[in-house]
């Protein structure tokens, strides 16, 4: 497969430490090379937040490794499509791109309790687009 047929998918949210974090595991957990996976925040926190690794943890995925990323303008030039989780205006808005906006609770300062309604809504949408984009499931 050519790298053209490979979509590539950007999550950006604020921290980059919970939710696109979370998002972008799923993806590479659940579509492997199927689909080029980025994550990035408008103002990126020191370190992803452990009730995130934990949750994520229970859910079988290691994320002990990831760091929070910068966005920059060539990450979002460079993907297909574009997930925000809550960055606002800061997520620059390229002509050409797909995006879409998951409303979801911030998990800044939440226990691990509170992470996991979160991660799972997070994995049912995941399911979803890999299920809309990754060319091995189209006829």
């Amino acid at each position: 497969m050519s790298d053209t047929a490979t979509p590539s998918v950007l999550f950006v949210c604020v921290h980059n430490a919970g939710r696109s974090q979370m998002a972008a595991a799923f993806l590479t957990h659940l579509a492997g090379d199927r689909v080029r996976v980025r994550s990035a925040g408008s103002a990126p926190a020191g370190t992803v937040n452990p009730a995130v690794v934990e949750a994520m943890a229970e859910a079988g995925i290691d994320i002990t490794a990831e760091v929070p990323k910068v966005l920059t303008v060539e990450a979002v030039q460079a993907s297909d499509v574009v997930i925000t989780m809550g960055c606002g205006d800061t997520c620059p808005v390229f002509p050409g791109k797909r995006y879409l906006d998951w409303d979801l609770p911030d998990p800044a300062g939440q226990g691990v309790a509170a992470v996991r309604p979160i991660r799972d809504e997070i994995e049912k949408r995941i399911r979803g687009l890999v299920d809309e984009i990754t060319p091995a499931n189209r006829a």
